[in-house]
Formats: structure tokens, C-alpha cells, sequence
């Protein structure tokens, strides 16, 4: 082999080596403090499987990180998770708003005389939403830490009808956490991008071992990324 390609090939190899190496070094830095309700607080649902925060543990090797969720979990109680958040922590990663929509998930199945029935009660629901999810997030940034947010995902139901329904009122609360995510400049994890299959789910609305696992590769790509550029969205 001429000397010009092995020095090529040797130049080529090390800098891979080189971005490994910073790769690692990243991941042995991030301290990930997770925050919102049973999409990170699964272990209920997936014993004796790992739950979303092994899952993630496992990817980042030498990294750090606790999960202050709570299965349960709703916009409201994001400030009191925040009080037990640990100093080292590097970075936050959110999901939220699954459980507040839940609250409101009777207006699926309500009568309406009309169209505009639906849309003006689908519209009540969003504001309220926006407001809770914006003063959510104001609690949240008071910590000055890199932040990924994480929409809601769309679940699966047997009822495929019910589903429908269910998809639309979902689009209309992630557009909010998109909004929002891109005042500040945020990165999304577009969980309904994550989560697409009826294996990715138990008990309807939580994340399987499968979905836990995609969830956490999904973490991973997000905190890699992680950029003040702007606004990212990721699957």
C-alpha cells in the first residue's frame, strides 16, 4: 500500500478513534435528572423487565441518572420533582402532560350537536393546556440546565375508533409542547415517532420493555445532540 493511503487510512482511523473517545467522555459527564410521570416511571408495568431509567443507564455506560418522576405524574408537580433535583445534574429530560390529558380524555366520547361543539371544547382544552405546560416549563428552566422535552404519545387502543379520536386531541396538545419547545429553543423527542407499535405498549398508555428500550436510544440521540442553535426535533 502506498504510503500517501496508509497515512490517509491511519489519519481516517484515528479520528474515529478520537470521536469515540469524546463520545464517551460525553457520556461519562451527563448527569440526567428525568422529570414528568410513568412514561419514565415504568417499572410497574414492565417487571421483571428494565424500566425506562436501567434502560438508559445501560446506554450511557458510565453516565449518570435519576428519575424524579412519578407514575402519575402531572404538569403541576414538576416544581416539587425539581426540589429533589441533584446538583451535579447535567441535564433534564421531560415528559409530561400525558396524565393532564387524561383528565380531559371524557371529551372523546362526548355528544356534540354540532362541529363546532367539538372544536370550541378541543380548543378549551388546548389553551388550558398551553397555560399549564408554559408555567411547567418556566419552573423548570429556573435550573439553567440543557433540557430535552418529550411530546405525549398517542397509546394504543383496541378500539381503533377510539384511537382516531385520540390521535387528533394528542396532535393538538404536542403542537403546544412544539411551540413552546421552539420560544426557547428546545429540543423534541417526538415520542409518537418513538413508540409505533402495539408491542412499544402495556396497560394501553405505558411504554413495554420495547418501547422503554426505544425511549432510551431516543434519549441518548437527543443529548447528543444537544446544541444552542436552536430548536431540534428528534424520533
Amino acid at each position: 500500500m502506498p504510503a500517501s493511503r496508509r497515512e490517509f487510512l491511519g489519519a481516517a482511523l484515528a479520528l474515529l478513534a478520537a470521536a469515540r473517545t469524546n463520545e464517551a467522555q460525553a457520556a461519562r459527564r451527563w448527569q440526567v435528572a428525568l422529570l414528568g410521570d410513568s412514561v419514565f416511571d415504568n417499572a410497574a408495568y414492565v417487571r421483571p423487565n428494565a424500566d425506562v431509567p436501567t434502560l438508559l443507564r445501560r446506554r450511557l455506560g458510565d453516565g449518570e441518572v435519576v428519575r424524579l418522576a412519578r407514575d402519575g405524574g402531572r404538569m403541576a408537580d414538576l416544581p416539587e420533582q425539581l426540589l429533589r433535583l441533584p446538583e451535579k445534574s447535567t441535564h433534564l429530560v421531560i415528559s409530561v402532560g400525558g396524565n393532564d390529558a387524561l383528565d380531559r380524555a371524557s371529551v372523546l366520547d362526548a355528544p356534540a350537536l354540532n362541529a363546532a361543539d367539538t372544536f370550541r371544547a378541543l380548543a378549551d382544552i388546548v389553551e388550558g393546556f398551553e397555560e399549564g405546560y408554559r408555567s411547567m416549563l418556566a419552573a423548570v428552566l429556573k435550573a439553567r440546565l440543557p433540557t430535552v422535552l418529550c411530546t405525549i404519545y398517542n397509546g394504543w387502543f383496541e378500539d381503533r375508533d377510539y384511537q382516531r379520536r385520540a390521535n387528533a386531541a394528542v396532535g393538538a396538545l404536542d403542537d403546544v409542547i412544539f411551540r413552546v419547545a421552539t420560544d426557547h429553543r428546545l429540543t423534541v423527542i417526538d415520542l409518537r415517532r418513538v413508540c409505533t407499535t402495539r408491542a412499544d405498549f402495556t396497560h394501553q398508555v405505558e411504554p413495554s420493555a420495547q418501547g422503554g428500550a426505544k425511549i432510551a436510544a431516543a434519549i441518548v440521540r437527543a443529548l447528543g445532540s444537544d446544541t444552542p442553535a436552536g430548536a431540534r426535533i428528534m424520533a
